[in-house]
């Protein structure tokens, strides 16, 4: 493995940590305040973005990888990489969380809400992911997008007014990590499969609907 694999997998390590971090955080600081928890993770979402997408193009999701590899944007072994790190930075994350706060806390955002059922919360978070994966590929994968001047603004702003919608619901995760993480530290797994099945389907809808909706269009005509 190159040098450029250790740079890019720490980078998600440090993005993912970063969206757990400050958007569970905040949820547990503010007594699970919506506005609050949404603009976290906006807020960290897009700074983190910012900083690191120059080095791995900041997935910080593994749903997100996933979209990149069966648009053929990565490699299988890259992606390995980044899931690997995805995963752990999600985990070390809850985990000093619980050890800050507590247990119960953690727990809080990491199953669905107790007023929905399974199928709504898969639904929910399918279409939320897909709204972020969208987002993705038009500012950050199509070059006539706004990537370069807005860097990961249209990004975190797109967490946030996803959470706004899901949060009370199903705490947003629209990301395996997000929800593993506290599941692990929390040890809750109340419909811990939502949040693989949802945030799977919703980013590779998206992903390929942009891919051959947009772009491969475009190469074909240049290539003609």
């Amino acid at each position: 493995m190159d040098e450029s694999f250790l740079q890019r997998g720490v980078a998600e390590f440090v993005g993912t940590f970063a969206l757990i971090f400050i958007g569970g955080g905040a949820g547990i600081w503010s007594g699970n305040d919506i506005v609050a928890v949404a603009l976290a993770n906006g807020l960290a979402i897009g700074i983190m973005v910012t900083n690191l997408g120059h080095i791995s193009g900041g997935h910080f999701n593994p749903s997100i990888t996933l979209g990149f590899l069966v648009t053929k944007r990565i490699t299988p072994l890259l992606a390995v990489v980044y899931w690997v790190s995805q995963l752990l930075g999600a985990i070390s994350a809850a985990f000093i969380l619980r050890y800050l706060f507590s247990k119960i806390s953690v727990v809080l955002g990491a199953a669905p809400a107790v007023h929905t059922n399974d199928g709504r919360a898969f639904l929910l978070e399918m279409i939320m992911t897909f709204f972020l994966v969208f987002a993705v590929w038009a500012t950050a994968v199509d070059t006539r997008g706004a990537f370069k001047a807005i860097a990961g603004l249209a990004i975190g702003l797109t967490i946030t007014m996803d959470v706004l919608v899901g949060g009370r619901v199903t705490g947003a995760a629209m990301n395996p990590a997000r929800a593993l993480g506290p599941e692990l530290a929390g040890n809750t797994w109340s419909g811990w499969w939502i949040y693989w099945v949802g945030p799977i389907a919703g980013a590779l809808v998206a992903a390929l609907l942009y891919e051959y909706l947009y772009l491969a269009p475009r190469r074909q005509t240049a290539a003609s």
